[in-house]
């Protein structure tokens, strides 16, 4: 953003005051045995690799699956894994639309979700005095949730997606901001979703590379292949007449995570439900990861641990809390002492109370206590036991046996997401109000998939934990000494760029940049496309670390290498257009916003910026539209705010400057420029 320190030197010019200005940027799983087994039927050992493993295996879409297996696809879209995502639909709404709306008090503003035949639109406006200040309405276009915690609400713009900011809690039946919102933070309708989190939240999507959240295409709903592979290979062999006797022999043209090694299966389920730090091994993405795998060879997740800290959990944390729980830890030493191979007979998993094609609204109660029952069988507990057991549910008010999981599984509140209770996946004895008192200290950040993961591993869980939850020095600290080998600075250099950016040490990213030969840096090491763009960032933050240090010509240089490695990143090429207009290449700078107006309508910094740029070339009312068309999309853009005060000011139209300068006082008081200009009024 520009604009405002030349148009206020052109109006206070005989001021002795300056107004300084720097530019901004601004799970079971069916068994394939319908084919009976003949004399043509394939065999393969089990040490065999699975077929869909390879680059040639392709995803073919829920919809080929049902052919063969309606039954399970049948009850699979009722479970919350196939209700994850859709279109934005009465049928897919869990919402009640007669319940109050929300009112953000720190952003001022009100917001009221309603349809309009078969759109759904939230309303966002501002009231004072029972006047609508402003109004602003967006269609919806995915649910995002399957309605047995939480719809919320995502838009998309020409590819770009992004989350809206109300979330209805079907739980409490309430509307509220969506966790993250809250507590002035509320990025309204630009809060970005990635692939990390979408890849989650559904199938897989078809992100453009080069972007952070523009797709060509979304699916709707998790489904088959997110747990049992891409299905082409299996689909083509029995297109070809191949058969297996899947009761005697594996199926390798397709994985049945229920007949895995016991950590293979947990891992395919523990891509989702183990939330937390997630930090992707170098060169992979969130795509790349495939049921049968070993997770932690692409992804390793982190959480922070504290002593008496066990009550506390975050929403999708099932697998990490199972596997705290003495019926795992008993059930896994057992089949690893026996050496099974065939773990799935008798090994606890998720799938020992869960059946992933079936969904837990439609399972009895007795399921889940069945499973207890099967190794916690009165019959067969001794006798002193048996009476311990007996006694406490007794001191509980419990019928024996009658509800485990409400004592051992309590329902709580993560704490992470508010007004949705779960059940902890962590089975113990109840917790006493004492032990949920105590005071918990921090001892560090944990993978919980990976035993010992490597030392940049963990320097990049420090500072992912920083840069995303919570800013804590001492987590930059513990990642740079992580980081401190000096024979490994090469390997690190993209944490280090990261870090030393965090911390505004432009002058050692610089540095950095030396050692490595900014030839070689810009011809070798950075050069590469991908999905999260970690080349393009490493060359995004070396580029305002020149323009910080003013050297604005190698600025430029390694801005336009972001945009060519990250074309589709819009916040970088509205860094480089404001940085061309700075030194008077308003052409090119014009090009840049223009391109991401045609790329996103509603992104508000390029309306402030190609507004000033037409302002220069005379242009007063082509400005002015731009500068309100931007005002009309963020009335508290400060920067575009700051921008429109200066036009009415230089049109000497003080009323209305006075207006924007008021309004950026009651939104940034600490803004000196501001004050400096309503005193000059």
């Amino acid at each position: 953003m520009f604009g405002f320190y030349n148009i206020l030197i052109m109006v206070f010019k005989n001021s002795n005051t300056l107004f300084l200005f720097t530019f901004l940027v601004s799970l079971s799983f069916f068994n394939c045995n319908s084919d009976i087994s003949d004399k043509n039927s394939i065999t393969k050992k089990e040490t065999s690799k699975y077929l869909n493993h390879g680059d040639s295996a392709n995803y073919v879409g829920m919809n080929t699956c049902k052919l063969c297996h309606q039954s399970i696809y049948n009850s699979f879209i009722k479970t919350g894994m196939g209700k994850s995502f859709d279109l934005a639909s009465k049928s897919k709404s869990s919402a009640d639309f007669s319940k109050p709306g929300i009112y953000d008090k720190i952003a001022d503003l009100h917001y009221k979700a309603y349809w309009n035949k078969d759109s759904l639109y939230i309303h966002e406006f501002r009231i004072q005095k029972n006047e609508t200040l402003y109004s602003r309405k967006e269609q919806v276009n995915f649910i995002i949730g399957s309605g047995q915690h939480t719809n919320s609400h995502l838009q998309i713009n020409n590819g770009y997606l992004n989350q809206m900011p109300m979330t209805y809690y079907t739980q409490k039946k309430k509307w509220d901001l969506p966790p993250g919102f809250e507590n002035g933070i509320n990025t309204r309708f630009t809060r970005k979703i990635g692939l990390e989190c979408i890849s989650c939240h559904n199938a897989y999507p078809n992100l453009i590379i080069g972007s952070e959240n523009k797709y060509q295409s979304m699916p709707s709903g998790i489904d088959c292949e997110r747990c049992h592979g891409p299905g082409s290979i299996h689909v083509k062999q029995r297109q070809n007449g191949s058969k297996i006797d899947t009761s005697k022999y594996i199926d390798y043209s397709i994985v049945n995570p229920a007949k895995l090694p016991i950590d293979e299966q947990f891992d395919v389920c523990q891509r989702c439900h183990l939330q937390g730090n997630a930090i992707l091994k170098e060169n992979k993405s969130f795509f790349d990861f495939k049921p049968g795998q070993k997770l932690s060879n692409y992804i390793s997740v982190f959480l922070p641990k504290y002593t008496n800290s066990n009550t506390e959990f975050i929403m999708a944390s099932h697998a990490d809390r199972l596997k705290q729980s003495a019926c795992f830890i008993k059930s896994y030493e057992k089949i690893r002492n026996k050496n099974i191979l065939k773990p799935y007979k008798e090994a606890m998993t998720c799938i020992t109370c869960h059946n992933p094609h079936v969904s837990v609204r439609e399972t009895n109660s007795n399921v889940f206590n069945d499973a207890c029952l099967s190794c916690h069988n009165t019959k067969t507990e001794n006798e002193n036991t048996k009476l311990k057991l007996q006694n406490a549910h007794k001191l509980f008010k419990k019928n024996t046996w009658s509800n485990c999981v409400s004592c051992h599984m309590p329902v709580s509140g993560s704490s992470d997401i508010p007004h949705v209770t779960v059940h902890d996946h962590y089975i113990r004895k109840p917790i006493t109000a004492e032990e949920k008192n105590k005071i918990k200290t921090f001892i560090g950040l944990f993978a919980i998939n990976e035993k010992k993961p490597d030392s940049l591993t963990i320097a990049k869980a420090y500072i992912n934990q920083y840069d995303k939850f919570d800013t804590k020095n001492n987590y930059l600290d513990s990642a740079l000494n992580y980081l401190s080998n000096p024979k490994e600075f090469e390997k690190n250099r993209y944490a280090l760029i990261q870090l030393y950016f965090i911390r505004n040490d432009f002058n050692t990213i610089i540095t950095c940049v030396n050692k490595l030969s900014e030839a070689r840096c810009l011809n070798e090491l950075f050069i590469k496309k991908s999905y999260d763009n970690t080349d393009a960032w490493a060359c995004y933050r070396i580029a305002e670390s020149y323009y910080y240090k003013n050297q604005i010509t190698k600025a430029l240089i390694w801005f336009k290498r972001a945009i060519e490695l990250a074309p589709y990143h819009l916040d970088f090429r509205n860094k480089y257009g404001t940085t061309l207009a700075s030194t008077n290449q308003l052409s090119e700078a014009e090009t840049q916003f223009n391109f991401i107006l045609k790329e996103n309508r509603k992104y508000v910094s390029a309306y402030s910026n190609l507004g000033y740029l037409k302002l220069l070339q005379g242009k007063e009312s082509d400005a002015l539209l731009l500068y309100k068309k931007g005002e009309s999309i963020d009335p508290d853009n400060e920067l575009l705010l700051l921008n429109l005060s200066a036009y009415y000011l230089y049109k000497q139209e003080n009323k209305m400057a006075k207006k924007y300068l008021q309004h950026l006082h009651k939104l940034y008081p600490k803004n000196e420029k501001v004050n400096v200009a309503l005193n000059k009024l």
